[in-house]
């Protein structure tokens, strides 16, 4: 396994982490429009492929995350950090992991096992195939019905983990006074975020 700076991580994992960031937070703003938003059925329809296109694109970048991830040794924590907030970070990692492929795989056989039938295509180009022993069965609506539940408690699930993991970086920051924030910035933000004061320059 390759090593990075103590405190820093590879560019390649920053990149990676606003990418996922960046989709998931379109994935949540365009399931809560679907949801809840009072919108033509034709844009319904337009967003409903851009959020499985998106979708798709998050589970191929996760992937590629957790790949990186394995060949790739991230900072260690502080040593300041109690070992139950170690304990705590990694569990919260791991729970983003799960959730974050476990949310595009729910949808992925959400959409193949619908009744409706739609075909997917990503950003209107490629064609993406339905899972087939989904697609195939009989009696659709209650594995859809299941599917669906899970879908949304996921995605309320993940949504409260981000809240967390972004409450916990700025604590880290502002609190505590460590480079747990900085050290996933990418190089232009990280030296803005270095320039406030934390809570330790502040005394």
């Amino acid at each position: 396994m390759a090593t990075t700076n103590s405190n820093r991580y590879t560019s390649v994992a920053i990149i990676l982490h606003w990418l996922i960031a960046a989709g998931v937070l379109v994935l949540i703003a365009i399931g809560l429009t679907m949801a809840h938003g009072t919108i033509a059925a034709a844009t319904k329809f337009k967003l409903f492929q851009l959020h499985k296109s998106v979708g798709i694109t998050v589970l191929g970048l996760i992937l590629v995350r957790i790949m990186w991830r394995f060949t790739h040794r991230p900072p260690a924590m502080p040593d300041t950090m109690p070992s139950i907030e170690q304990n705590a970070a990694a569990a919260t990692h791991l729970a983003f992991y799960l959730l974050l492929l476990g949310l595009p795989l729910t949808g992925w056989a959400l959409v193949s096992v619908s009744p409706i039938n739609i075909p997917t295509i990503l950003f209107g180009l490629i064609r993406w195939p339905h899972i087939g022993f989904l697609a195939s069965l009989h009696n659709k609506a209650p594995v859809a019905a299941v599917l669906d539940n899970i879908h949304a408690y996921g995605a309320w699930a993940l949504f409260a983990l981000i809240v967390l993991h972004v409450a916990a970086a700025l604590r880290h920051h502002f609190v505590i006074g460590d480079d747990v924030l900085g050290r996933m910035l990418p190089g232009a933000g990280r030296r803005q975020i270095a320039a406030l004061p934390s809570q330790e320059d502040r005394q």
